[in-house]
């Protein structure tokens, strides 16, 4: 089975690592960074960089593939025709087409997502919903082949739910007991529906109305 995990400029390092994580430990499995160009692509930080080792063209039809959100970076994603292009053909024999957080505005400009249930950072539901999709708040939807996650960490839950689907619950609970995959936030805010209004708008200021849409 081949994972591959796309790659752009400006992505969330954690969208793409955290199901990277969960997905590469799968039995019989090659996972794949890939990219439109082979290479290093800085995340949204501008400091860490991830490496694609392969093109597009390279990965005509992976089984499964996951697509990462990040910021302003998603949106020079949704506008490049070779990464619409290739998600809409690879979709078509893939076995699981997935997105982390604002991963889903990319499958969403791809038509992927037209008229189904679908998840992505909180503050991009408005753009997911002009993109065609039904946002929903729960953590991980799953719609036929077709899995979104929310943000940002939700990667790695949507990894094991994958891993559940593919191999068995319990090749999924090695894997969580293997990374220690155990959430004791300090603090009970990891959501706006249990965050203080006040933290929402915070969150919302520090980036800003076009930036929070796209935060990943």
């Amino acid at each position: 089975m081949q994972i591959a995990i796309l790659l752009f400029e400006g992505l969330t390092a954690l969208d793409a690592v955290g199901p990277y994580e969960v997905l590469s430990r799968l039995p019989g499995t090659e996972t794949i960074f890939v990219a439109a160009e082979a290479g290093p692509k800085r995340t949204d930080n501008g400091v860490l960089a991830l490496v694609a080792d392969k093109t597009l063209d390279e990965v005509p039809s992976p089984d499964v593939v996951v697509v990462p959100g990040g910021m302003e970076g998603v949106q020079v994603a949704m506008e490049d025709e070779r990464v619409i292009t290739w998600l809409k053909k690879v979709h078509e024999t893939s076995t699981w087409t997935t997105s982390v957080c604002t991963g889903s505005l990319i499958l969403g400009a791809a038509g992927i997502l037209d008229g189904i249930k679908a998840t992505s950072h909180w503050a991009a539901y408005d753009r997911l919903r002009a993109l065609g999709a039904e946002p929903t708040a729960e953590r991980v939807v799953r719609v036929g082949k077709i899995v979104t996650a929310a943000g940002v960490s939700s990667g790695i839950d949507m990894g094991l739910t994958l891993v559940a689907e593919i191999a068995g619950p319990e090749v999924a609970q090695a894997i969580q007991l293997g990374i220690e995959y155990d959430p004791q936030p300090p603090f009970d805010t990891g959501s706006p529906a249990k965050a203080p209004p006040e933290l929402v708008e915070l969150v919302r200021a520090l980036t800003g109305s076009g930036r929070a849409a796209q935060q990943a």
